[in-house]
């Protein structure tokens, strides 16, 4: 039997079993959901020092597999990511459950009352890179919206993953509901990857949580719906009505902050009528940022000429794309061709301008006078999030518990019928 058979049939097992879940977590109380997701927080909470001796493993996997030090940062757990985690689950806990959350309702004049309600869509496969955390997240994000979960996690994180997975799965068991409900696939082999992405009728969509690879992968192989993650290609644009106290500050923890997540800024845009653009490059190259800048920013001393291909990259790292633009127009112009719909700010005091910037632009998250760290589905309130879709259709921004509903309509008459 080949490998891609194996993984077949064990995807095909996990599926069936998940749609069975699915069944009862479409059923299940708001308490008991509530309960699960406490008792996976204890059990995080009680087995810290198994799930990071378990990090420690992988951390050493990610070094001789040669990980850059964006994604071993993306990789590594420590007490306070723990404590984060742990956080995450309870916050999920505490939110309002969707399922069954009436939307709109409304009388006809033929005597049918009619309900649009919220539903669990079924099974949920998520697919991510390096991020252990998000084992817990999309775990809990999926419990608390009636779905079962598939989750196959990076290679590099395969055992921070089943050591979460293991108390998610304790949290299940005291609340009663069943194991399946959250599955994590046992093994690094890619071929499980491929047998998700064509597991229709067992899994009803897909969530790809990572980096260009994977969601090229993605949306070329796959047969089942698919929740659209695209890079993380943010832009910040510097006005030339912003505050350079503001500016300075946003500007630095949006590319500094933390490098190897999705909502780090990869370029920054400044307006040539800005006064404090020198200000801002120097204040990057003291941080340890590589600019690499084009025109008149090139001239900056320390500065690097930027390449064509650097703008519209995710770089992932201490290096940021910069360069000066005629406004918020053109500013507007240079997201739209060389963006991923992910997330950009604009910086400005101005309120004309800041709507042009809102209006003109369609990205999944738009911002002012804010870092682009600030794309999380905790920030947002939602408790964690699964990732970010930049795809049009269904989910947009942070998905998190709400997002992982479709409805239904419940129809109600007296006897009524149609003439």
């Amino acid at each position: 039997m080949t490998d891609h058979d194996d993984a077949t049939a064990l995807i095909a097992r996990m599926g069936e079993a998940a749609r069975a879940a699915a069944i009862d977590l479409a059923q299940a109380s708001a308490e008991r959901k509530h309960a699960a997701l406490i008792g996976a927080a204890e059990a995080l909470r009680r087995n810290q020092a198994d799930i990071l001796a378990a990090n420690d493993k992988d951390m050493q996997f990610g070094r001789d597999k040669g990980l850059a030090d964006s994604m071993l940062d993306r990789l590594r757990l420590d007490a306070d990511r723990l404590r984060g985690i742990e956080d995450g689950l309870r916050a999920v806990a505490e939110q309002r459950d969707p399922v069954g959350e009436v939307v709109a309702e409304w009388d006809r004049p033929n005597g049918l009352h009619i309900q649009r309600v919220r539903t669990p869509i079924g099974v949920i496969g998520v697919i991510y890179e390096s991020r252990p955390n998000v084992t817990a997240d999309a775990g809990a994000l999926a419990l608390k919206s009636g779905n079962a979960v598939i989750l196959r996690g990076g290679s590099e994180s395969l055992h921070s993953s089943q050591a979460i997975h293991a108390c998610m799965v304790e949290g299940l068991q005291g609340a009663g509901l069943p194991e399946a409900a959250i599955q994590l696939v046992p093994t690094r082999d890619r071929a499980a990857v491929t047998a998700m992405l064509q597991a229709q009728g067992l899994i009803d969509v897909i969530i790809p949580r990572g980096g260009k690879g994977l969601v090229g992968l993605v949306q070329r192989e796959a047969r089942v719906p698919v929740f659209a993650h695209l890079e993380g290609i943010c832009h910040v644009y510097v006005d030339a009505a912003a505050d350079p106290g503001k500016a300075q500050s946003v500007v630095l923890n949006a590319k500094t902050r933390r490098t190897g997540i999705c909502g780090a800024a990869e370029c920054l845009l400044i307006d040539r009528a800005y006064p404090g653009g020198p200000d801002l490059i120097r204040a990057l190259l003291d941080a340890g940022v590589e600019v690499r800048a084009e025109g008149d920013l090139a001239r900056i001393p320390g500065t690097v000429a930027a390449e064509p291909d650097d703008f519209g990259r995710e770089f992932l790292d201490m290096v940021i794309a910069a360069r000066l633009v005629d406004g918020v127009d053109e500013a507007i112009a240079h997201i739209r061709r060389y963006g991923s719909q992910h997330t950009e700010s604009i910086l400005t005091e101005d309120d004309r301008a800041a709507q042009r910037f809102f209006t003109g632009l369609d990205s999944a998250i738009l911002m002012r006078n804010a870092s682009t760290q600030f794309a999380d589905g905790r920030e947002f309130g939602m408790g964690a999030e699964i990732g970010i879709a930049t795809g049009k259709m269904h989910a947009r921004g942070p998905v998190g518990a709400e997002q992982l509903t479709s409805f239904k309509y419940l129809v109600t008459g007296d006897g009524t019928i149609r003439p």
